[in-house]
């Protein structure tokens, strides 16, 4: 059985004085890797960590954006002999995950439904915040809550099971406030959303009928129907759900507006709908699971091969979701000293970002997950972490990542962020002067110190982008925070091979 130490080395850093390395406790503190288009970040410092998780032993989970992603992984896995345990979600295979029967397994009542609740309006908000900003108005989460709550009660009461396709027709089936008087009339009672209030009252109804039988000593000479009610609802749990459920829907949600209740219907739906869309309907809402999260903990690889340039927004919702699925899956685990670590690894990273991903990070090192994510600037991150308060949530994500990566990059904002964190030096400046006169030459010199940057914002425009021209070699800076290297700074300049192999 592989035993894994914290203080394990990864990677030695070649430095002038003496080298330095970095170890599996470097890595569980998280990874962020900064650069421009062509600056080598993917094939540089992301192919050299990758390797050096895999040739380590780590589990891990892939998301992709590009096509060619999964035959990268291919290659890596088969270079460290790994190639056994990488897994992919793809419509080319049969892995499926069935994100509804895992969560019910794992939970009951209303612990299922806050925890489904959790996951779909956390894929659902990191659309909104990518597309347009999350709204900063409490009352469109709450009302989107709500509905999402009491859709998955009244799916679960009805059929004793919870299914995609059975929430949307339910929410695509609830009745307006003023529904014209033709549909009225000829309301076919086979809608979704009638169809499973009239299974409720066939059950509510036998499990009253048979509470009434063994209380009927209890219940008589009762005539006040408030009564009634009170004891019967603590008493049947059921009866009590259903009218919850009633007052909700009656006198809550379908007096709303037609405007209100649309965007609150078209957040819900809109999800809903691009679940029960092929491939991803296959692989994580029909079929019965054979992958779960936690193989990961085993040294599996799991390849989510949907990549973002092909699906679009289907394949990015579908892979948040796992990825948030995955993320408490792995915190849930009691880690020791010998625990495997896992890696989440996301190029494009921007694209897959979500509400918890700050509070999850903050948390990650104790559970032994190492965090890498591979973006080309901070304003990819701000674009996708909308609203007023998107460069603060930004920057205080970031601060969970430990040791950050900074390539070739020609973005002035995120040249300037790696500059300050490599922070200031000292330099020392001579100033000299001269003068003549009455044949005299006199002549000066003044010496001062100054702070300046260690490393300035320009500098990162020259660094070397890999390919034959220079000789497939990458160049970052690497910053760790917390332990200086040996020269002294919290940063040093490494060099990447594209041809790196362990």
């Amino acid at each position: 059985m592989l035993h894994f130490d914290l203080d394990t080395p990864l990677i030695e850093i070649q430095g002038k004085l003496q080298n330095d390395i970095w170890t599996i406790r470097h890595a569980v503190e998280g990874v962020q890797i900064f650069g421009g288009i062509g600056s080598g970040k993917s094939s540089g410092s992301g192919r050299f960590l990758a390797l050096k998780y895999l040739r380590a032993g780590f589990g891990g989970l892939v998301l992709t954006v590009k096509p060619d992603e999964r035959e990268e992984w291919i290659k890596y896995c088969r270079l460290v002999n790994r190639i056994h345990d990488l897994v992919v979600i793809s419509s080319q295979n049969d892995n499926f995950f069935n994100f509804l029967d895992y969560e019910t397994e794992r939970n009951s009542g209303g612990q299922l439904t806050e925890n489904l609740v959790d996951v779909l309006k956390t894929v659902i908000r990191a659309g909104s915040e990518k597309s347009h900003g999350k709204s900063e108005d409490p009352f469109w989460e709450n009302a989107l809550d709500m509905l999402l709550f009491n859709v998955i009660d009244l799916c679960q009461l009805a059929y004793g099971k919870i299914s995609v396709r059975r929430m949307y027709d339910i929410v695509q089936s609830i009745p307006r406030l003023q529904e014209d008087s033709s549909r009225a009339a000829n309301k076919d009672n086979t809608r979704a959303y009638e169809k499973a209030f009239d299974k409720v009252d066939v059950l509510v109804r036998s499990k009253l009928e048979k509470w009434e039988t063994q209380n009927a000593a209890r219940l008589r000479g009762i005539d006040d129907r408030d009564i009634y009610d009170e004891i019967a609802s603590a008493d049947v749990p059921e009866y009590r759900q259903m009218k919850y459920l009633k007052q909700f829907f009656e006198d809550t949600y379908i007096p709303l507006s037609e405007k209100t209740r649309s965007i609150v219907e078209f957040s819900f739906s809109g999800f809903l709908f691009r679940l029960l869309r092929d491939p991803v309907y296959k692989l994580f809402c029909s079929n019965p699971s054979n992958i779960r999260p936690e193989d990961c903990l085993n040294g599996k690889i799991i390849l989510l091969d949907l990549p973002v340039k092909l699906y679009d927004k289907v394949g990015r919702d579908a892979q948040i979701m796992f990825k948030y699925i995955w993320q408490r899956a792995m915190e849930r685990r009691d880690p020791n000293n010998g625990t495997r670590p896992v890696f989440l690894w996301a190029d494009e990273a921007q694209n897959f970002l979500h509400e918890h991903d700050a509070d999850y990070q903050a948390t990650a090192r104790s559970s032994r997950i190492c965090t890498v994510y591979i973006t080309q600037n901070l304003p990819n991150y701000y674009g996708n972490m909308g609203g007023q308060k998107g460069e603060f949530k930004v920057k205080s994500f970031l601060g969970t990542l430990n040791t950050k990566i900074f390539h070739a990059n020609s973005d002035i904002e995120t040249n300037n962020y790696a500059s300050s964190l490599f922070g200031d030096h000292l330099m020392e400046k001579i100033s000299k002067g001269s003068s003549i006169g009455l044949g005299n030459i006199s002549k000066s010199s003044n010496t001062s110190a100054e702070y300046e940057r260690a490393i300035r914002p320009e500098r990162f425009i020259s660094l070397k982008t890999g390919s034959p021209r220079n000789q497939n070699v990458v160049e970052g800076f690497i910053q760790r925070q917390g332990e200086p290297f040996a020269n002294g700074s919290n940063f040093i300049k490494m060099q990447f091979s594209q041809n790196y192999s362990p």
